[in-house]
């Protein structure tokens, strides 16, 4: 049940951006808005509809990881946009919208991460087609979104694993849930 609904959710979300070049960009941007904030909405009600309160802690740990190397790298960068605005890099939207759909993924596997990440493509989408960043911008923001969810996200009741790469070693970590 909570798979049809989650992918109801995102649907929703994906459509709200439908219509391509018929779409004015003052659409496309509140799309863009509505993904940033329903992404980690959709993942956070993930964990409380499988009672994951684990699952919780490690989504909050990936978005305040995400929201401060984002903040960070704006203060620091200060990079303007193709708009004008000071701070483009990295895209806040989209490194947000790309740690929820990230979580969503690692978590509860590719059935809910991969509608969640079409979702925070569109997000990254609206953000270069409505002029408030350049398409590198966009990606290094999913790139922080992502990595946060690679250091903080482990996969909710199954056997995961994942590589580890360091100086001077390389490894592989193996989770395996005991009942």
């Amino acid at each position: 049940m909570r798979k049809p609904l989650l992918a109801c959710f995102l649907g929703i979300i994906l459509s709200l951006g439908a219509g391509g070049a018929f779409a004015d960009n003052d659409t496309i941007e509140t799309a863009g808005d509505v993904g940033l904030v329903a992404l980690p909405a959709a993942a956070a009600a993930m964990t409380v509809l499988n009672r994951d309160w684990e699952g919780t802690r490690q989504l909050g740990k990936a978005l305040l990881s995400t929201a401060a190397v984002t903040g960070g790298l704006k203060l620091t960068v200060n990079e303007k946009a193709p708009n004008g605005d000071d701070h483009a890099f990295p895209s806040g939207h989209t490194s947000i919208a790309f740690a929820g759909a990230s979580f969503l993924q690692r978590r509860y596997g590719w059935g809910y991460g991969a509608p969640a990440y079409l979702a925070a493509a569109f997000v990254g989408y609206s953000r270069v087609e409505t002029d408030h960043h350049r398409v590198h911008d966009v990606l290094a923001g999913a790139a922080i979104g992502i990595v946060s969810n690679l250091i903080f996200t482990t996969s909710f009741g199954e056997v995961s694993a994942a590589p580890l790469v360091g100086r001077g070693y390389v490894g592989v970590l193996v989770r395996v849930p005991i009942p």
